[in-house]
């Protein structure tokens, strides 16, 4: 949707200019400080744009006025501000307020729930909507950051104005704020101008944003993909520069971002923007080596029609999981490094694939901290392979009626599209599923607790085997004579 930007959005201010110490260079957490933006804030008046209450949730609604009642300043914040602007529809609804967290609890009772350890948050529940509303955060004393081994800034969180909270935010289009006492939005930082442009643009000097916090890379990279906007160049020269600060991110961070990269309906577009920013050599080291060594344009292909197909689901509303998505980007150095086991210790492919597989999802976790649950199912899915070439006898029976059949079937199916194997081979398996009654496009079961041990050897002749049977248990000597005894 179309909007128009009047005069009054070119009067924001600048940023500060920085200013060093003589004779020396100044402190990282001084210098963050000096470096933080400041703006004059610009009220956007409620003809001048397209935001309209018939568009924001009703939960959000009541938890704006319910707050404003109070006696509360409140604002509707962040991305939904930002995709309402857009004409997109919001995912969800963040608020934003002057009251401490405490007092939210008071302003909304029972349908109050605090989280959080550094930083409190409120979930508030209405109706069937849960809305996440947060105090006003502030700029942390220079006294009080500390920095990692590496660099990278570690603050505490205090609370502080409106004006405090919108400069600690990362993109300028992400710092607008839709007031619900007179439905303007103010814009703190050329946002609005942003949003016309079509340029992503952080607050402050991107250097030292990073350092703040690594994961604004990443997100710099969703939401260029996302909303088609082009990086700042400035922005785009750092996240290349300090692309290795994402190692010191917690694993359960990174892997929760991941999600968000590749299951937001555009894993390709992502993929190709985390290569060209050097990112995705940072999250998979591995695969990003293999990629670099193609031969006929593989692996990039596999990995590039498995992106195609999580995106496709994901359009179609089909649901997705995290166990497909890793084990097609992880599938190349397991292999190779399979074929080295194989090689080497004379092994054969299924046991070399479990040992590849276990290693690989090892050094996957330790950056990148996928669940259990879901790296159990990749191990099944890359194991389950070498079974597809073994069509003779009873074991193509024995691998339809597998329970992770149709997950290892639709990861052949992109080989085969890739050209990793024959077309004919996949064809060959839809063909016998055909023929055994089982439709191919049936969806796959990816839930991790299904059938025996997933790590033996497909335990093929389990189901003929007869139970074993139990053994009487003897009494010992000492037990008859004292029978005997009291007889």
């Amino acid at each position: 949707m179309a909007f128009t930007i009047k005069p009054l959005v070119r009067g924001l201010g600048t940023l500060l200019s920085k200013s060093g110490r003589k004779g020396g260079r100044k402190p990282a957490a001084a210098s963050a400080a000096a470096a933080a933006p400041s703006f004059s804030p610009v009220i956007i008046p409620r003809p001048q744009h397209n935001i309209s209450r018939a568009n924001i949730s009703q939960g959000a609604l009541r938890a704006l006025r319910q707050l404003r009642d109070a006696g509360y300043d409140a604002y509707l914040v962040g991305g939904g501000v930002r995709d309402l602007l857009l004409g997109r529809e919001p995912k969800d609804f963040d608020v934003a307020t002057n009251a401490h967290p405490e007092q939210v609890k008071q302003v909304f009772g029972r349908n109050c729930r605090l989280i959080g350890r550094r930083f409190l948050l409120a979930h508030v529940r209405m109706g069937r909507e849960i809305i996440e509303v947060a105090t006003f955060r502030g700029r942390a004393d220079a006294d009080l950051e500390r920095q990692s081994h590496n660099g990278m800034l570690l603050r505490d969180n205090v609370y502080g104005s409106v004006e405090e909270d919108a400069l600690r935010r990362d993109f300028t289009v992400n710092a607008l704020y839709y007031n619900i006492a007179d439905f303007s939005v103010v814009d703190f930082g050329q946002g609005m101008a942003d949003l016309q442009q079509g340029l992503l643009r952080l607050l402050g000097d991107p250097r030292l944003r990073f350092r703040e916090d690594p994961v604004r890379m990443l997100r710099a990279v969703r939401f260029a993909a996302k909303l088609g906007f082009r990086i700042d160049p400035q922005v785009e020269a750092q996240m290349v520069e300090q692309a290795s600060l994402l190692i010191d991110v917690p694993s359960a961070r990174l892997y929760d971002e991941c999600l968000k990269l590749f299951h937001g309906g555009l894993a390709l577009e992502t993929f190709e923007k985390l290569r060209h920013y050097h990112l995705f050599e940072v999250l998979f080291p591995d695969t990003d080596r293999c990629l670099a060594d193609e031969e006929e344009h593989f692996p990039i292909t596999f990995v590039s029609h498995g992106l195609t197909s999580t995106d496709s689901r994901i359009n179609a509303g089909k649901p997705v999981t995290p166990a497909f998505l890793f084990a097609v980007l992880l599938w190349e150095p397991v292999r190779r490094l399979a074929a080295k086991h194989a090689a080497r210790d004379q092994e054969g492919d299924i046991p070399a694939l479990q040992r590849a597989g276990a290693e690989m999802v090892a050094r996957l976790v330790s950056r990148v901290a996928v669940p259990r649950r879901f790296t159990l199912v990749m191990r099944e899915i890359w194991q389950l392979q070498p079974r597809f070439d073994m069509r003779r006898g009873k074991r193509p029976q024995r691998l339809l009626s597998h329970p992770r059949f149709r997950a290892a079937y639709d990861f052949l199916l992109l080989r085969a599209q890739a050209g990793e194997v024959e077309q004919e081979l996949a064809d060959w398996w839809t063909r016998l599923q055909q023929q055994e009654g089982i439709n191919p496009q049936a969806e796959a079961d990816y839930s991790p607790d299904l059938g025996p041990d997933p790590f033996s050897d497909f335990n093929q002749d389990a189901a003929t085997k007869p139970p074993p049977k139990r053994r009487r248990r003897r009494r010992s000597p000492a037990n008859k004579s004292a029978k005997g005894d009291e007889s």
